[in-house]
């Protein structure tokens, strides 16, 4: 039987509009054009927009599809349950709405020989953001460096990352067994501490990190608040500040 070169994890929270777009066809598209295996992860993170049933739908049809659902866990929960089941010699996860397309991927495969994990980059020049988005963005860095100390990195946010299928599994399984496993929320949620944990647990584990910039275009979403969600990003800061004094990151 071969083998799954690549795994792709898409979470899924209230997507009916994105998927009525025809984003799962576009990486369907996509992923039959190229001459390795690979499979397409949807995890359903208790959605309640119908979104499941479109989901299914498209399965049906398309075998290197398949969906996970859970409680509502939100995107770390949703992630986290994608790349654990993931069975690629790589993973990717990215988001539903294809703001950065799929296609990006062929940008980082190469660079997975050399390193660890490499991530996607928006830049400074984000095509269509908002001047409140781009507010947060640059908040947010400079507030990533002073309490956090995550250095090396221009842009943590981007939800286009690749990694190596072993190291996948120890980030995933790690982050899954400190945080006792994830806790249902309620509503949307937009969390930026995930992607900030997941780097700085890299980091210390002495993974290599390449940062390589990708398209990207503004997709509008009713989930961004910010203000609120800036004040979740430094709580989330402030969290991950005082577990790293404690030294939890280093006992897991």
């Amino acid at each position: 039987m071969s083998k799954i070169y690549l795994s792709i994890v898409v979470p899924s929270y209230n997507e009916r509009t994105n998927l009525r777009k025809g984003v799962l066809d576009k990486i369907e598209h996509f992923l039959s054009r190229q001459k390795y295996l690979s499979e397409v992860i949807i995890v359903d993170d208790g959605s309640t927009d119908g979104s499941i049933e479109l989901v299914e739908e498209f399965i049906k049809d398309n075998p290197r599809f398949s969906l996970v659902k859970t409680s509502h866990f939100g995107k770390a929960g949703a992630v986290t349950s994608g790349m654990l089941k993931a069975k690629g010699e790589y993973a990717l996860f990215m988001d539903m709405d294809q703001a950065t397309p799929v296609e990006e991927v062929t940008k980082l495969l190469p660079l997975v020989g050399e390193y660890d994990i490499v991530i996607g980059s928006r830049g400074s020049k984000r095509q269509g953001d908002p001047w409140t988005r781009l507010l947060m963005a640059r908040g947010m860095m400079i507030l990533r460096t002073i309490l956090v100390g995550l250095r090396g990195i221009d842009d943590t946010q981007c939800g286009f990352k690749l990694f190596r299928k072993d190291v996948s599994d120890q980030l995933f399984a790690k982050l899954e067994k400190f945080h006792n496993g994830y806790k249902e929320i309620s509503g949307s949620s937009v969390k930026a501490g995930f992607d900030v944990e997941l780097l700085l647990l890299a980091q210390k584990m002495g993974y290599k990190i390449k940062e390589v910039p990708v398209e990207w275009l503004y997709v509008e979403s009713r989930r961004v608040s910010p203000i609120k969600d800036s004040v979740e990003a430094v709580e989330d800061l402030i969290r991950i500040r005082l577990n790293d004094i404690a030294g939890k990151y280093k006992h897991l």
